[in-house]
């Protein structure tokens, strides 16, 4: 009887060092899995973070656009510059650069749309269809982003108002 018990206490030591070996690689590969998983989440929210700052350059370079338009259209080429206060701090969080150009006037066979009715010699005055192409790069200082977003409008407008936005035209 002491012959086998003495065969399982030498088994019994031995299986003690392997069990350890075998916690010690487990607790290895459940730290790589850890690790792994927070430089992936970290990844992930660089990437949001990135999407964010550009939706919101993009967002800042349609606002600008916009304000462009709603500007008269007096010169037939502009450049200008709008600083866009995104988060309503008061601090400035996007510059954005705008430039428009006359690409054409095309004669409209239509007055534009009045409630009074001229007589025809005061209402010969030619109107105009002005298209513009409008550019604006927004550059947001603080995240690096940096967004190019074009736009076409097209303008009615007088015949003398034409020949002041867009001169080259005919």
């Amino acid at each position: 009887m002491t012959l086998i018990r003495s065969r399982r206490a030498i088994g019994a030591r031995k299986q003690r060092g392997v069990t350890l070996a075998i916690s010690l690689i487990l607790l290895t590969l459940v730290t790589l899995v850890i690790v792994s998983a927070m430089f992936l989440s970290t990844a992930n929210i660089r990437s949001v973070s990135n999407l964010q700052f550009r939706d919101q350059a993009v967002v800042a370079a349609n606002s600008a656009i916009d304000e462009r338009i709603e500007a008269s259209f007096n010169n037939e080429s502009s450049a200008t510059s709008y600083s866009i206060d995104v988060d309503a701090d008061g601090v400035t969080d996007i510059d954005v650069a705008v430039t428009t150009e006359c690409l054409r006037a095309v004669k409209s066979d239509f007055a534009p749309p009045s409630s009074v009715t001229l007589p025809k010699r005061l209402s010969q005055t030619p109107t105009w269809q002005v298209t513009y192409d409008i550019d604006a790069v927004a550059t947001d200082s603080a995240t690096g982003a940096n967004v190019e977003v074009r736009s076409g409008v097209r303008v009615l407008m007088s015949d003398s108002r034409r020949k002041v936005a867009c001169p080259d035209s005919p």
